[in-house]
């Protein structure tokens, strides 16, 4: 009978660090990731939706990018937007406050965009070629 009593127990503590371990296993692990988006690459242009250049603009605006650079916009602002586009080949859905739009890499040339949601919003990105971008010693 006291080997069983003292299997019982041995059993209870080795079923309560099991539970505990479990409970806290990812305290000292960056869960960061978990919470939202994962940020930027660090030679992205990420483009503000926020009151900058005055009520419901962008900024840079208009943009400059290297070819094969990777754009961003994040919406600083504390309403939803949705940027598209002129031409309808880039849509970025809505963006809620807070939040960063998908990492794209966008064409060479001019491209005109404007926020589907509030029409004046309207902004500009200037795709560089790299060839273009690189001075000549």
């Amino acid at each position: 009978m006291k080997l069983l009593r003292q299997l019982w127990s041995i059993g209870i503590v080795l079923a309560t660090c099991v539970a505990g371990s479990a409970c806290t296993s990812n305290r000292n692990e960056d869960n960061s990731g978990l919470l939202g988006p994962t940020p930027p690459a660090p030679n992205a242009l990420r483009i503000d939706v926020a009151e900058i250049n005055g009520p419901y603009s962008f900024y840079p605006s208009p943009a400059t990018v290297r070819s094969g650079q990777i754009v961003i916009w994040r919406n600083s602002d504390t309403v939803t937007h949705h940027i598209v586009f002129d031409d309808g080949s880039v849509d970025t859905g809505t963006l809620a406050a807070g939040t960063l739009s998908q990492p794209m890499i966008i064409g060479v040339g001019t491209w005109s965009y404007h926020c589907a949601i509030h029409p004046s919003m309207v902004g500009s990105v200037a795709v560089v070629s790299t060839a273009t971008s690189q001075t000549t010693p």
